[in-house]
C-alpha cells in the first residue's frame, strides 16, 4: 500500500544554508506523526517543505505525485498547515473564517458556496463545537476559541493531510487537549494523516501514532511513541534525563 506521504533525502534551508538534511519517512493514513527535537533543530523548516512554502532537495510524494508538479490551488486541497495563534487583522465572524477553507475547492471566477460547501463547513463547525459562536467576530474570541476556528478551517479546506506547527502554543490545558483530541479524531475518518510538531512530550505520549527525534536537521530516530521517548535517544539529543525528570515531576503530584 501506497504510504500518504513519502518523505526520502530532502534537504531544504534558507538563503543557500541546508537546515533539514537528508531526512526521510513515510506516514500512513490514519497516523498522526509527531516532530520533536530542541529548539532550531528544523522542525518548522521541515513542515514548511512539506507544505512546498519553501524549495527542497529530494523527493516529497503525496501518493505517488511530487509535490512540487502540483499546482498551488491543487495542492491546497490535499495539504493544509495550521500554525500557532497569529495576529487576527479581519474582524470576520466565526463562520466566514471556516468558509475560507472552502475557496480552494471553488474553481468559478466569482466565488460562490455551494451547498456541499455549506454542508462541509457546518459540519467542521460542529467538530470543534462552534455551532453557537458561528456569527462571533474572531476579534471576540479567546486564544482557545480562535484556535478552535483555524482548526476548523483546516477542516473545512478537506485535506488528506494536516500539517500543524505547536499548534497548542499559548492555550490552557484543556484546550491544548481538546485541539488534539479533535485531530486524532478527524483523521481517523477517510484517508487522511496529520504531521504534527510539539515540544510536550506529555502530548506526544498522548496523541502520536509516531515520533521522528531531530537533531541538528537529521532524524536522528523515529519509530513509535515507547521506542522514542522510553529509551536514551531523548538524553542524547536533550543533553538531559528527560524521563527521571519526568518521574521526578509525577511523584510530586502524588502519583
Amino acid at each position: 500500500m501506497i504510504p500518504i506521504l513519502s518523505v526520502s533525502h530532502v534537504y531544504c534551508g534558507y538563503h543557500g544554508r541546508d537546515i533539514i538534511k537528508n531526512v526521510s519517512f513515510t506516514v500512513e493514513a490514519g497516523t498522526n506523526l509527531c516532530i520533536i527535537g530542541p529548539n532550531g533543530c528544523g522542525k518548522s523548516t521541515l513542515l514548511k517543505a512539506l507544505a512546498h512554502l519553501i524549495p527542497y532537495r529530494g523527493s516529497i510524494r503525496i501518493g505517488e505525485t511530487e509535490i512540487s508538479q502540483i499546482q498551488r490551488k491543487t495542492l491546497a486541497k490535499q495539504v493544509a498547515l495550521l500554525t500557532q495563534i497569529s495576529s487576527v487583522y479581519f474582524p470576520y465572524t466565526v463562520y466566514e473564517t471556516v468558509a475560507l477553507g472552502r475557496y480552494c475547492h471553488i474553481d468559478s471566477v466569482l466565488p460562490r458556496l455551494t451547498a456541499v460547501d455549506k454542508e462541509i463547513i457546518e459540519d467542521s463547525l460542529e467538530k470543534v463545537g462552534l455551532q453557537d459562536l458561528r456569527d462571533t467576530k474572531i476579534n471576540q474570541l479567546s486564544g482557545g476559541q480562535l484556535q478552535r476556528v483555524f482548526l476548523a478551517k483546516t477542516f473545512a479546506q478537506d485535506p488528506k493531510i494536516i500539517l500543524l506547527d505547536e499548534p497548542t502554543n499559548h492555550l490552557d490545558l484543556k484546550y491544548q487537549i481538546e485541539l488534539l483530541e479533535y485531530v486524532s479524531q478527524w483523521i481517523k475518518h477517510k484517508e487522511r494523516a496529520a504531521v504534527t510538531v510539539l515540544h510536550d512530550l506529555n502530548l506526544v505520549q498522548a496523541c502520536a501514532d509516531r515520533v521522528i527525534l531531530l537533531h541538528q536537521g537529521e532524524s536522528h530516530s523515529s519509530g513509535r511513541p515507547q521506542e522514542i521517548l522510553l529509551t536514551d535517544a531523548l538524553e542524547e539529543v536533550y543533553k538531559i534525563d528527560v524521563k527521571k525528570w519526568m518521574t521526578n515531576v509525577l511523584q510530586k503530584w502524588g502519583a
